[in-house]
């Protein structure tokens, strides 16, 4: 069904990337291309200018590699380091890499999520491709 599937990832333990794997897998063709991503949130400069580089260094790096060792769990797929706002910044890299289909794992919403709203419910609102979401 689909070629360029995005799969945005999380490193907590209420996640379970697997099942947005097994839902990837399922909606891809053949010669479907995968991309594992993992958004960071950027650092304020007042906060940054406070942190040693060299913890700053080590954040990046662990990150690195767990999302290197996430990207294993799909057969082929290339792993993405983004940063900014998670919502904004799924939408921009589906947009600019031509994603026709987004693969997100969600929570369930809350009170605070009619204020705010969650990630998975901007992307869907604003994607121009095929949002898939697992619960």
């Amino acid at each position: 069904m689909y070629k360029n599937i995005l799969v945005p990832v999380l490193f907590d333990e209420e996640h379970d990337n697997q099942k947005s794997y097994q839902v990837a897998r399922a909606l891809a063709d053949d010669d479907a291309k995968f991309t594992v991503a993992h958004v960071v949130e950027a650092i304020p400069n007042f906060v940054r200018l406070e942190m040693p580089t060299d913890v700053l260094e080590a954040r990046h790096d662990k990150i690195k590699k767990m999302l290197g060792d996430a990207a294993k769990g799909l057969p082929g797929a290339v792993p993405e380091l983004i940063s900014g706002h998670a919502g904004n910044a799924i939408l921009n890299y589906a947009n600019e890499n031509e994603i026709d289909c987004i693969v997100l794992a969600s929570h369930r919403p809350g009170f605070e999520d009619l204020l705010l709203g969650s990630t998975a419910s901007r992307v869907v609102r604003h994607a121009k491709c095929a949002v898939h979401v697992i619960r």
